[in-house]
C-alpha cells in the first residue's frame, strides 16, 4: 500500500513584528494550523516586546536577548524572509538575507529608491518579491510603461495630518498639522518625486516608490537596452535598477493633510499613448493598529502564498 509523503513545512521569518507583522500571521492562520508552514518573528528586544507574541508564532531576536533563538540561527534556516519593519530595517537586514541566497519579501519598498541598494538587493542569489502594499491596478499600470505608454504618473496621497508630523519639522508647521480642523480643507504638505518624499516622510509613501516599481516598463523601452522585466512580484534583474531610476524621476508624489478624512486614501493618474488611468484606493486600518493600512498585510500574505507557491 502506497502512502502519501508529506514535505516539510516551509519555514517563514518574519522580520519586524509590529502592527503589519501580526496581521500576517493572523491571515496565515489557516497554513500554520494545517502544518503547512512554520512562522518566527524576529523583534530587536523580546523582553521589551512579548506582549506582540501571537500563539504558534516564536519569537527571534536580533539583539542581545539570550533565551530565545538568534537572528543569524533563524536566517540560516529560513526558507523565506518577509521584511515588515520598516525602510531602515530593509537596508539593515536586506543585503545579508539575499546574500545567504535566501529569497526576501520587502514590504517598504521605499528602499529602492536608493540605487546603490536596489542593486543589492537584485543581485542575488536570494530573489526579491515586490509587495503593492496599500495599493494596486498594477498590472493595467505595467502594460501600459513595458509599452512605453506612459508620460506622466501622479500620486496623490491624503491622511489625517497628525499621521504626517515629521521630527524633522519645525514647531510652526507640526503647530499647523495639530490645528487643522474638518472645514479647513485639505492642505499639501509634500510635493515631489519618490525619492526625496520616502527620504522625509519614510512611512507614508511606500506606495509611490512601489508605483514607481511598477511602472518602470521594460529593458529596451527607450532605455538602450535589451531584456524583459518581470512586474511587480519576483524579480531578480540588474537591469531593473536603471529602469526604476528613470520611473522615479516620472513619477509626482502628492502628500495631503486631509482633516476629514477618514481613511488613507491614495489617487492614481497616469496618462500617455496608452490612454488615460486614473485609480483610487481607500484602505481600511489594521486591525493591529489604526494608524496602519490593513490592505498593506492582505498585499504581503497574498505575496509570501505566491513567493512559497513558486518555491514549490
Amino acid at each position: 500500500m502506497s502512502q502519501t509523503v508529506r514535505s516539510s513545512p516551509a519555514r517563514v521569518l518574519l522580520l519586524g513584528f509590529g502592527a503589519i507583522g501580526r496581521h500576517v500571521a493572523t491571515l496565515l492562520a489557516p497554513e500554520r494550523d494545517a502544518g503547512l508552514l512554520q512562522l518566527r518573528a524576529a523583534e530587536r528586544d523580546v523582553a521589551a516586546h512579548g506582549h506582540r507574541a501571537v500563539p504558534g508564532v516564536e519569537l527571534v531576536t536580533t539583539g542581545q536577548d539570550t533565551d530565545c533563538p538568534t537572528w543569524p540561527e533563524a536566517l540560516a534556516e529560513a526558507d523565506l524572509v518577509v521584511e515588515c519593519a520598516g525602510v531602515t530595517a530593509a537596508g539593515e537586514y536586506g543585503p545579508e538575507i539575499i546574500a545567504a541566497g535566501t529569497d526576501l519579501v520587502l514590504t517598504s519598498v521605499g528602499a529602492l529608491a536608493d540605487a546603490d541598494l536596489a542593486r543589492t538587493l537584485l543581485a542575488g542569489p536570494g530573489r526579491l518579491w515586490v509587495t503593492s502594499g496599500a495599493i494596486g491596478g498594477f498590472d493595467v499600470l505595467a502594460a501600459a510603461a513595458d509599452a512605453d505608454g506612459l508620460d506622466s504618473v501622479r500620486i496623490r496621497t491624503s491622511k489625517l495630518p497628525t499621521s504626517l508630523i515629521r521630527p524633522w519639522m519645525t514647531p510652526a508647521e507640526q503647530d499647523r498639522l495639530h490645528a487643522l480642523r474638518p472645514e479647513d480643507g485639505p492642505v499639501t504638505v509634500f510635493a515631489g518625486g519618490p525619492a526625496e518624499a520616502i527620504e522625509r516622510f519614510p512611512a507614508n509613501v511606500n506606495v509611490a516608490v512601489g508605483l514607481a516599481w511598477a511602472t518602470r516598463g521594460r529593458a529596451g523601452a527607450g532605455v538602450g537596452m535589451t531584456g524583459g522585466g518581470v512586474g511587480v512580484g519576483c524579480v531578480d534583474m540588474p537591469e531593473d535598477v536603471a529602469l526604476l531610476r528613470r520611473s522615479l524621476g516620472r513619477v509626482r508624489v502628492e502628500l495631503v493633510a486631509d482633516a476629514a478624512a477618514v481613511r488613507s486614501r491614495h489617487e492614481i493618474l497616469a496618462t500617455g499613448p496608452a490612454g488615460r488611468i486614473e485609480l483610487t484606493f481607500e484602505s481600511a486600518p489594521s486591525p493591529e493598529n489604526p494608524k496602519t493600512s490593513g490592505m498593506t498585510a492582505l498585499s504581503v500574505t497574498r505575496t509570501i502564498r505566491e513567493a512559497l507557491a513558486r518555491r514549490g
